[in-house]
């Protein structure tokens, strides 16, 4: 007798629903990235538990590592002419149906009741799902307003356009980072609690949450957040949040905008801030387990096309352990 209840075929072919929970929550404790080597000997033996048990957690993983998937890539089949907006169903579903436990609750909120923030935030709210344009995990895009304007996007970014006049372009960058081109006529990007102007310019824009990161590549950019202004230009740039604008600062632009050439640079930086930068990339997480590992420092350039090397390099060069534990996630010890 090994203690668990007999079953029908049918009902050993899908994991319980308690285990299915109990899987999820797992995966989106992991993903933040706040694991104790308790938690992770904790998952462990319960993954040992049973079959079922092991079962429910590499579907989770699965589930987490693919949700969007095919949503975004049917994205891609749409004009990405200015005067066509992508419809918000078309946008990829997100990791917050993840949250709910299942794709169909989230579908449900799609077809039936996008115009109101959902109950506990199951699902992604109408922001998230109604962007312009967005791109994936790992994905860049670039696109044209009106051959005016062009914009490449980073990896998981959100965009929207707010306003095409004859004086101004106005976009909306909702989340992730963007590098601009900016002709004669001025374009504005709105992000967080400032916004950023520029004509006859080249320059990025970089928004976590309420912190906004502004590099000036060529040209003159003005930024203005919370009443005051700051005008950038080349080699410099700025971060502000809320209420504050921080001081201008030098920045290498081969180094900013690296990702528009396929490229991660990093100088002297801690590895713990190279292992946050790469998980931006990548399906899953790195999750690192060693405070003083993640202060050593790192100067290195990598492929993001390549980017399963970095743990390889972590490996013969700091000596650390990669332990694979499914689903993308990897614990770095």
């Amino acid at each position: 007798m090994n203690g668990y209840p007999a079953m029908t075929m049918d009902e050993r072919s899908v994991p319980h629903e308690a285990l299915r929970r109990q899987a999820k929550d797992w995966v989106v404790h992991l993903s933040t990235g706040k694991v104790t080597e308790a938690d992770l000997r904790a998952l462990e033996r319960w993954r040992a538990e049973s079959p079922l048990h092991a079962q429910a957690y590499a579907q989770a993983c699965q589930l987490w590592g693919m949700l969007g998937s095919p949503l975004e890539a049917s994205a891609h089949a749409v004009d990405k002419a200015a005067t066509i907006r992508i419809p918000g169903i078309s946008r990829p579903i997100g990791r917050r149906a993840f949250l709910g436990g299942t794709l169909a609750a989230s579908a449900a909120a799609v077809a039936g009741i996008m115009v109101v923030r959902p109950p506990l935030e199951l699902w992604p709210a109408l922001s998230e799902l109604a962007a312009d344009y967005r791109t994936g995990t790992g994905e860049q895009r670039k696109i044209e307003l009106a051959d005016r304007v062009s914009i490449e996007l980073n990896t998981r970014t959100s965009l929207n356009v707010r306003e095409q006049t004859e004086t101004a372009d106005k976009i909306e960058l909702v989340a992730g980072e963007a590098a601009v081109s900016a002709g004669q006529r001025p374009v504005v990007v709105h992000a967080a609690a400032g916004q950023v102007a520029a004509s006859n310019a080249q320059f990025t824009v970089r928004c976590d949450g309420a912190e906004v990161r502004v590099a000036c590549l060529a040209g003159m950019v003005k930024v203005d957040c919370s009443g005051r202004t700051a005008i950038l230009r080349p080699r410099e740039q700025i971060i502000y949040a809320a209420h504050d604008l921080g001081p201008i600062a030098a920045v290498a632009p081969e180094v900013v905008a690296a990702w528009r050439d396929g490229l991660l640079i990093f100088q002297d930086e801690p590895l713990a801030r190279v292992i946050e930068e790469v998980n931006r990339y990548r399906a899953g997480r790195i999750i690192l387990m060693n405070a003083a590992l993640g202060e050593r420092r790192v100067s290195a350039r990598f492929k993001l096309d390549r980017l399963d090397a970095v743990l390889t390099q972590f490996q013969e060069v700091f000596g650390a352990k990669a332990t694979p534990i499914g689903g993308g996630f990897v614990v770095l010890t």
